[in-house]
C-alpha cells in the first residue's frame, strides 16, 4: 500500500514507523508548517507537497491518512470523494457528531472507504476479551467502567489550541479517553442512559475539561463508570474493567492484567503485567496495535469490505462524548 500522509505532527511518526514496519511506503506528506513536512519527509520517505489537496490528488497515492487535529477532517475527505481515495483518519473522528455524520455520508456517496484509528482494539488483550464475552465466558454483564487518570504537562498545553472546543473538541475525554471510550461501546454495547459532571480547567489553563466522571446504563440492563483525566499527577495506567456473573476481566494499559473467571475453559487468558500505557507520555505506546490497523483497513481496501473500525464506530464513540459532555453542561 501507497500512503498519503497530512499533517506530520507527533502522532504520524508513530504511523511512519508503523508503516515501515509493514512495508507500506509513504509516497507524500504535507504540513502547515512545511519545514516540519520537508523534514518528515526525508526521514521517512516520499515527496513533500504544499498542500494537503495535492496529497489527495496525488496519483500514486492507495489511501490518505489524516494526523491533523481533529477540526481538519472534512476537507480532505471532500478531495478524497472526488479522486476516489480511501481516507483513514487518527482519532477522535471529529470535534462533532454532525461534522462525523457528513463524512460517513460523503465517504459511503463516493464509494470510498472511512476508518479511523482506535488502535487499542486490535491489542491482543482486547481481542481476547471481546472473543470471551461473545461466547459468554464472562457470564451476563453487570458492570463496565473505563478510568483514564493521565497526567499531562503545562507545556503540553501550552499551545492555545490544545484543550480548545474549536480545534480538538474540548479535553480529555474526547483526546485522551476516547480510545478507551471505543472499547467500553465494542465490548459492552451502546449507552441507554447517562449523568455527568466535570471540572474545567481544574489544573491547567485550558477552556475544557481536565476532569471529568460520568455513571452509565447500558442498553443491556449493565451499569458503568467513565472517569478521564490529564490532571492526576504523575499519570497511572489507564484501565477498562468488564464484571459479569461469572467473574472479572481488567485490561491496564495494552494488557489483560487480570482474568478472574469461576469455573473458566476454553483458551488461555493471555494474562501480562508488563504495560505499555500513554499516561504521562503521549508517545509511550506499542507500535503492533498500529501496524494491525494498518493492515485490516488495507485488507478492506483490497477486499471491497468495511474495516474494522469504520466512520460508523467513530461516530459511536463520539455521540457518547457528547452525551457526557451535554450532561456535564446541564449539571
Amino acid at each position: 500500500m501507497r500512503v498519503g500522509i497530512i499533517g506530520t505532527g507527533a502522532i504520524s511518526h508513530k504511523h511512519a514507523l508503523a508503516y515501515k514496519n509493514i512495508g507500506f511506503e509513504i509516497v507524500a506528506c504535507t504540513d502547515i508548517n512545511p519545514a516540519n513536512g520537508e523534514a518528515f519527509a526525508a526521514k521517512y520517505g516520499g515527496v513533500f507537497l504544499p498542500t494537503y489537496e495535492e496529497v489527495c490528488r496525488y496519483p500514486s497515492v492507495d489511501y490518505v491518512d489524516v494526523c491533523t487535529f481533529p477540526d481538519f477532517r472534512m476537507q480532505p475527505i471532500r478531495i478524497c470523494a472526488e479522486t476516489g481515495k480511501h481516507v483513514q483518519v487518527q482519532k477522535p473522528i471529529s470535534t462533532n457528531l454532525t461534522t462525523a455524520r457528513e463524512m460517513v455520508e460523503t465517504a459511503r456517496a463516493a464509494g470510498i472507504l472511512l476508518g479511523v484509528v482506535s488502535q487499542h482494539r486490535f491489542d491482543d488483550s482486547t481481542m481476547f476479551l471481546k472473543r470471551a464475552i461473545d461466547a459468554g465466558r464472562l457470564g451476563k454483564l453487570i458492570q463496565a467502567d473505563a478510568y483514564v487518570k493521565w497526567f499531562r504537562s503545562a507545556e503540553y498545553y501550552s499551545r492555545p489550541i490544545k484543550g480548545s472546543w474549536a480545534v480538538e473538541g474540548g479535553g480529555a475525554l474526547i483526546n485522551q479517553a476516547i480510545h478507551q471510550i471505543d472499547v467500553l461501546r465494542w465490548l459492552a454495547g451502546p449507552v441507554k442512559s447517562l449523568s455527568a459532571m466535570w471540572q474545567l480547567g481544574a489544573l491547567h489553563k485550558i477552556e475544557s475539561e481536565d476532569v471529568v466522571n460520568a455513571l452509565m446504563r447500558y442498553e443491556n440492563g449493565a451499569t458503568g463508570i467513565i472517569q478521564a483525566s490529564t490532571a492526576m499527577w504523575p499519570g497511572y495506567s489507564e484501565r477498562v474493567e468488564i464484571h459479569g456473573t461469572k467473574g472479572t476481566a481488567i485490561l491496564t494499559g495494552d494488557k489483560l492484567t487480570h482474568w478472574d473467571v469461576r469455573d473458566d475453559e476454553g483458551e488461555p487468558a493471555p494474562v501480562d503485567t508488563t504495560v505499555a500505557s500513554g499516561a504521562s507520555d503521549p508517545m509511550a505506546i506499542s507500535l503492533e496495535p498500529f501496524e494491525r490497523q494498518f493492515l485490516d483497513f488495507a485488507d478492506a481496501i483490497r477486499n471491497k469490505r468495511k474495516p474494522l473500525v469504520a466512520g460508523e464506530e467513530g461516530c459511536d464513540a463520539l455521540e457518547l462524548v457528547e452525551r457526557i459532555y451535554a450532561a456535564c453542561r446541564a449539571e
